[in-house]
């Protein structure tokens, strides 16, 4: 009797972030399958891939198929930091100096997301950063919002 033996291999889920140009766009760093989500208001696994082109970010998911500009993603603490020339191309696609709310929600979501107190220092650090970008009112909300979780990290 012949007897077949399998093992069992951890298998790996190709990823869903493909970049489709030989010359990446210098704002495609900031696209991330985590942000393509809170963007598109579904879950990680709603996902079904992210298609980076030379200008613009095509987004495939559950009940969703959409063109998105590669302004709209906010910078991020796991990439370099934005340039001059960043705000530059941020600002020529907004046509306007104020981003858009998306960011706003974005940062309050990592504030409520940092593992530790020293992760939310260094989302707090990082948006003081882009601070010029922001309209007073999301730069209040968001000072509100790094303060309430700050204190939930120095007393609970």
């Amino acid at each position: 009797m012949l007897s077949t033996h399998t093992t069992k291999t951890p298998t790996f889920e190709a990823s869903k972030l493909n970049y489709k140009s030989s010359t990446p766009h210098p704002l495609a760093r900031f696209v991330t399958v985590e942000t393509v989500a809170l963007l598109c208001n579904l879950s990680p696994d709603e996902i079904y891939r992210i298609e980076c082109w030379q200008h613009i970010v095509y987004i495939h998911g559950k009940g969703l198929s959409r063109f998105v500009s590669y302004a709209d993603f906010p910078p991020i603490l796991e990439a370099e930091p934005p340039t001059p020339q960043d705000m530059v191309r941020w600002r020529k696609r907004w046509k306007s100096a104020i981003a858009p709310e998306f960011w706003t929600i974005f940062y309050r979501y990592q504030f409520n997301r940092a593992n530790s107190e020293s992760q939310l220092l260094a989302w707090g650090q990082f948006v003081a950063l882009v601070k010029g970008l922001l309209s007073t009112t999301a730069l209040q909300h968001l000072r509100q919002a790094y303060q309430l979780e700050q204190y939930w990290w120095r007393h609970f």
